[in-house]
Formats: structure tokens, sequence, C-alpha cells
């Protein structure tokens, strides 16, 4: 038995409505995993950037390595700090891999 070309092309015509349907649980798997994973990491981000660009001398500081020392001078413009890790050791750090700051130094009075 052979099929018309007219029968054939009547077939296949619901695809407008149906295809939007096929996307949805694809758009909210991609809405999920946004507000679950990406936006936290996001925002954790944003919050390191805050606590390295607010690094002083005197706040003492843990880096990704383990080291606790202490901050003994912050290059204004430059990606790096010095730590002093025991006295008369000072090493220089990178900022981004300070993790925590375990208590922060109060800022100077103003001489005024």
């Amino acid at each position: 038995m052979l099929i018309t070309p007219a029968y054939a092309q009547a077939a296949g015509g619901a695809g407008g409505a149906g295809a939007m349907v096929q996307f949805l649980p694809l758009i909210l798997i991609f809405l999920i995993m946004y507000f679950l994973m990406i936006r936290p990491q996001q925002k954790k981000m944003k919050e390191h950037r805050a606590m390295v660009e607010a690094l002083r001398r005197g706040d003492q500081v843990v880096t990704q390595g383990g080291i606790i020392g202490k901050v003994s001078r912050v290059k204004e413009g430059e990606n790096e700090i010095e730590v002093e890790i025991a006295d008369g050791v000072k090493v220089r750090v990178v900022r981004s891999t300070v993790s925590q700051v375990l208590s922060k130094t109060e800022p100077a009075a103003n001489a005024g």
C-alpha cells in the first residue's frame, strides 16, 4: 500500500505548541541550577573579593595553604600583601589566596 504525499504532510503539522512544552522541563532545570548553584557561588565570590580588598595592616589572616599570620604590609595597587608568620619571618602572599580573616584591626584614628 502506498501513502500519498498529502497524507504524510498532514501527520507532521502539530509542532508549534508541542515544541514549547518539550523545552519546558529543560528551562525549569536551568532555572533550578541557577538558583541553587550559580547564584550562591557568585555571592560567595563577591564576599571574598570584598574581604580581600578590605585587608589592612595588623589583620590576622589564614591563607589557602593553611598558614596563619599577621598582615605587615599591604601594597596598594598590587596583587600581593606581606604576611608575618613568625617573629622576623615575612612572606609575600597573593591577595586572593587569603581564605579567612581571623581578627580585624580597628582603623587608625584620624589625627585632626
